[in-house]
């Protein structure tokens, strides 16, 4: 795949795989005590995605494997990672001395790990960069969810990340699962095969009903609490809602193109009156390749409206379905633009696998085989195609890869690194509740 810079969960809910350093056998991680093989995990954010992600994790069959750490900004939430338990007795080990919260908490989970072991990163995107760098830092193996970051700055910090994990020999996975799936794998190889011909055109939808950020008014707690646990409605946190939902769609239309885009050009709104947060409802963006083809991103979310959650490519030739609908990606290639059953010249045979499971068996396989896998440039990648978007939307201007890539924009002033409890957040409420959100045309920072 080319760049234009230098270098949960269920399943209704290695492609892509960038080769890191090769490393001898005698660089390996696997730094345990003699006799012991069994990999240590900590769960960082034990919330709906990273208790999927351990019990994909634990029911990958390369290595034994035991859940001995968890951490969470919230106490509350560790009672979840608590019940992982009831579900793999066997594997879980987490006495209340390695249940950790606040936010430092990451750090105490990760340092019950040795080099060689694994964590699981799973809390809001703002926190990412930051639970990424210390891990890799300790030798420790890295899954980590989307979004990735929350803006540009965030963003350098995971490739650079990804930098040191090759020189440390540090496994890397990022939670772009649809890579891994093998419907979509074999679509796109047929993509690049030229069975469509030369791609002008791939569209990606996700519209469905709304997700609102729970009514201020009721809650009792901090500001800073509350935003972090509404993270979708707050783009520093969150990135917003709309990445976090279509980061998938682009990074599988860019895989399929073999490009990530050059510009972009977007618009969104509210027609939603009392949407807490600082999230748009409705999204558009046009991307524009190096070849001059085009992506269009659709995201609405607004209760009783059309719903739509497929992606589709164009060729010359032909036409593609990369997603047939939320429950499996049911691939097909068809002969003309009319995507009608008739029309079908091939389809994906069989059922399709669960590609949440498969991430995590190629990512431990790699631990354990000792082989080359760094998805984090990829993941960052797609990071900034996403942030791309929202650039173009918020502002209401065409913004190029160049300019997001190199943003200084920090969305939380100070950075990360410095937040406590008493840490104000960079948005608040008017005097009605509601919060700021970007204007096109007036905000323009990129």
């Amino acid at each position: 795949m080319t760049t234009n810079n230098s270098s949960r969960r269920e399943f209704l809910k290695a492609s892509g795989v960038a080769a890191g350093t090769i490393l001898s056998a005698a660089s390996h991680l696997r730094v345990h005590a003699a006799g012991d093989e069994t990999i240590h995990i900590a769960l960082v954010g034990c919330g709906g995605r990273g208790c999927g992600a351990a019990i994909n994790a634990l029911n990958t069959k390369s290595s034994p494997l035991k859940l001995i750490a968890a951490a969470d900004v919230f106490p509350d939430r560790l009672k979840r990672a608590e019940q992982l338990s009831q579900q793999t007795p066997d594997k879980v080990d987490l006495p209340p001395e390695r249940r950790f919260a606040g936010y430092d908490s990451y750090k105490k989970a990760i340092d019950c790990l040795r080099p060689g072991d694994v964590v699981l990163l799973a809390t809001p995107p703002g926190f990412r960069p930051l639970h990424v760098e210390y891990a890799v830092k300790k030798g420790v193996h890295v899954f980590m969810e989307k979004p990735f970051a929350t803006d540009s700055p965030g963003t350098r910090r995971i490739q650079a990340a990804a930098k040191l994990a090759d020189e440390k020999n540090v496994k890397i996975a990022c939670g772009l699962m649809w890579r891994h799936c093998k419907a979509r794998k074999e679509v796109v190889d047929r993509i690049h095969n030229g069975e469509i011909g030369e791609l002008t055109l791939l569209r990606g939808f996700r519209m469905h009903n709304s997700w609102y950020a729970p009514n201020r008014s009721a809650w009792k707690g901090s500001e800073l609490e509350y935003q972090i646990r509404s993270f979708h409605g707050f783009d520093w946190i969150g990135a917003s809602l709309f990445i976090d939902y279509c980061i998938h769609n682009i990074d599988v239309a860019c895989w399929a193109k073999g490009a990530w885009p050059v510009s972009a050009v977007g618009l969104g709104g509210r027609s939603t009156p009392d949407i807490s947060g600082t999230s748009y409802d409705s999204y558009y963006t046009e991307f524009t390749f190096p070849d001059g083809s085009f992506l269009t991103s659709h995201g609405r979310y607004i209760n009783n409206c059309f719903a739509r959650y497929q992606d589709y490519a164009h060729g010359t030739k032909g036409s593609a379905l990369l997603m047939g609908s939320l429950g499996g990606a049911e691939t097909k290639i068809y002969k003309n633009q009319q995507m009608a059953p008739e029309n079908v010249v091939w389809a994906y045979p069989g059922k399709e696998p669960n590609p949440y499971q498969i991430e995590h068996d190629l990512f431990f396989d790699a631990i354990v085989n000792n082989k080359p896998y760094n998805e984090g440039y990829r993941a960052a990648d797609a990071n900034f195609a996403s942030l791309l978007s929202r650039a173009a939307i918020n502002t209401g201007q065409i913004v190029t890869w160049d300019q997001i890539v190199k943003s200084e924009v920090e969305l939380l002033p100070g950075g990360i690194d410095n937040l406590t409890a008493d840490t104000q957040p960079p948005v608040l409420p008017n005097e009605t509740g509601h919060y700021p959100y970007a204007i096109p045309g007036k905000d323009v920072k990129i």
